[in-house]
């Protein structure tokens, strides 16, 4: 039988169970990520989503904290959404939990010069990990992290850009 054809569950128990990461600070998660997260679960049994520890920002969210944001978002995924964190290389990441692809968002051109010289970089470190790109849906192609956190910051409202639980937490950090 086609492997594309195969129930999950049998991909699983024959090896062929599908693992991707999907990288990111997630200070905070938002609708955009959601929407490459849920996507993504058309092309990949399980999707890992890893909370990068990144030395060089400040988040404003503890590790925990947006670990826990994540948790929330996918709580009704069972097995098929995971939530974890690194704070070393990503394809060493991947390896360690089985996923031979890497799942980056992109909103525009820009972003694809960084993602692609990451991909490239990835690739060096590790020939048997591959980067998918998946484009970002139209409706949340503006939406950055740190666009949410200035509104936010400003107490601009976010509402229907971020999860509830997440638009509840950043109104408890800009409390005035």
């Amino acid at each position: 039988m086609n492997e594309a054809c195969t129930p999950p569950h049998d991909r699983e128990r024959s090896g062929a169970f599908r693992t991707a990461v999907y990288p990111g600070t997630f200070d905070p998660i938002t609708n955009g990520h959601i929407d490459i997260i849920e996507r993504g679960l058309h092309l990949f049994d399980r999707i890992i989503v890893t909370v990068a520890v990144n030395v060089q920002k400040t988040p404003l969210f503890t590790l925990e904290e947006r670990c826990a944001m994540i948790r929330e978002c996918f709580k009704h995924a069972g097995t098929q959404v995971e939530v974890g964190f690194t704070d070393g290389l990503i394809v060493d990441y991947a390896l360690r939990h089985n996923a031979r692809t890497i799942i980056r968002g992109l909103r525009a051109i820009s972003d694809f010069d960084y993602e692609f010289q990451l991909a490239l970089m990835n690739r060096r470190l590790e020939r048997s990990v591959e980067t998918v790109f998946l484009m970002t849906g139209f409706r949340w192609i503006y939406i950055s992290s740190s666009g949410i956190k200035n509104a936010a910051r400003c107490h601009g409202n976010v509402s229907g850009l971020v999860p509830e639980h997440v638009e509840r937490a950043l109104q408890e950090k800009f409390a005035r």
